[in-house]
């Protein structure tokens, strides 16, 4: 069966970019998969909560910043140069343990350069294949990013936690190289092209504006009636338990469920791997359902709440983990139909890495205010009324599903 050329391009495009999030998601879950060996070391859930904390903040500010910034600024650089210096402040961050805040500061900046990656990589793949193969090729980044997980906590099975941090930032080293060459090579074929899309003409009454702030002040309108408010919703609250709540897994595996620290940690690579399979279901489900993104988001807040209430009902450890791992899943379904089709379908606002960039700033940001909360939370209040915080979550998530008369549809 021979391939398009459009289909080839997107498999080039789609590759690449995949390996390269998969590298970013294996650094992003060091510091998670490694937190019960760094517990036992010594450090404390307050100071390790701390470090996640200030980590998503920078993340959060880079995607704002570098998201903007990847409009204007050829995706090959971007990731290439993030994936780089990433590499560099997540390597030496474990052996500044004398000075515990000059690593927090570290391990944040860090956050900040892994942010120069995802806004620009779905920017040149929404702008450089047709729109069936950029909602696939984002697929590929999700299932990268749900994948990374379980290979941190593989890592951290078999290794000290200072090589976790090594081994990760050793695989973005080689992604960064990888990048520039595949690059160079695509845009000398003509597969990837820059500045195909521009915003929109401004109307009538925006004329009078300065030309730039005119086509900006039109393609934030055509944001707004493409339901940026609503998915800007959808995005704090996925990212409050696609990040934090998983972050948190291996701690409450050990400690609430009563495994030993290698048992937690080895439990905690198997529900991550179950994880990865997410995206797939997330898009089953939107296609049985007609690719209606409105609907897509309801069903999966929907079971989010069911699974967290009986994951609260259900103390039984294998069947409680269970639950819970379906609770995560349910909204990391939600977040999948975010980033995998919502985003790739902006293209013609022509702010798609902006946009990009916006969104993964309220997830990550509102991940870094719960992950204080939660870390202050299990000493004041318990897990189990923590789980009672969580169940809230997903019963928010459903009234911000709830289907309006606006709907917009992406090709799948």
């Amino acid at each position: 069966m021979k391939i398009s050329e459009n289909a080839k391009k997107a498999i080039y495009i789609g590759t690449i970019c995949s390996f390269a999030y998969f590298a970013v998601y294996i650094t992003r879950n060091a510091l998670s998969a490694a937190a019960p060996q760094m517990l036992a070391a010594g450090y404390t859930e307050a100071y390790i909560g701390s470090v996640s904390s200030l980590f998503f903040v920078f993340y959060a500010i880079g995607q704002l910043i570098n998201g903007c910034i990847g409009d204007r600024i050829k995706a090959k650089w971007m990731i290439s140069g993030g994936l780089l210096l990433a590499a560099v402040a997540n390597g030496v961050f474990p052996y500044l343990v004398k000075t515990p805040n000059l690593a927090m500061i570290v391990y944040a900046m860090s956050g900040f350069f892994l942010a120069m990656i995802y806004a620009p990589m779905v920017k040149v793949t929404a702008e450089n294949t047709e729109p069936i193969h950029a909602v696939r090729c984002s697929l590929g980044h999700a299932f990268a990013s749900f994948f990374g997980s379980p290979v941190a906590g593989l890592l951290a099975t078999f290794l000290v936690f200072q090589s976790v941090f090594v081994v990760s930032s050793a695989s973005m080293v080689v992604m960064a190289v990888a990048v520039i060459v595949t690059f160079i090579y695509m845009e000398k074929c003509g597969m990837v092209r820059y500045g195909q899309y521009t915003r929109p003409a401004p109307s009538e009454q925006e004329e009078e504006k300065p030309k730039a702030a005119a086509r900006f002040g039109a393609a934030v309108k055509q944001l707004y009636r493409l339901q940026i408010v609503k998915f800007s919703l959808v995005s704090i609250l996925t990212g409050i338990v696609r990040t934090s709540v998983v972050f948190w897994l291996p701690t409450y595996i050990v400690q609430y469920l009563s495994y030993s620290e290698t048992e937690g940690t080895t439990i905690f690579t198997v529900c991550t791997l179950v994880m990865s399979l997410t995206t797939f279901i997330a898009i089953y489900v939107y296609g049985r359902l007609k690719r209606d993104m409105n609907k897509t988001v309801l069903v999966m807040f929907v079971a989010t709440a069911l699974f967290f209430l009986l994951t609260y009902l259900v103390a039984q450890p294998i069947l409680n983990i269970t639950f819970l791992v379906l609770a995560i899943m349910a909204a990391n379904g939600a977040a999948t139909i975010l980033f995998s089709c919502y985003c790739p379908s902006l293209r013609d606002t022509g702010l798609v890495s902006s946009a990009t960039g916006y969104l993964d700033f309220l997830s990550y940001m509102a991940a870094a205010i719960a992950n204080v909360i939660f870390a202050n939370a299990v000493t004041s209040i318990g897990w189990g009324n923590l789980l009672l915080v969580w169940l809230a979550l997903g019963v928010v998530g459903i009234f911000i599903g709830l289907p309006y008369k606006r709907k917009h549809k992406a090709s799948a």
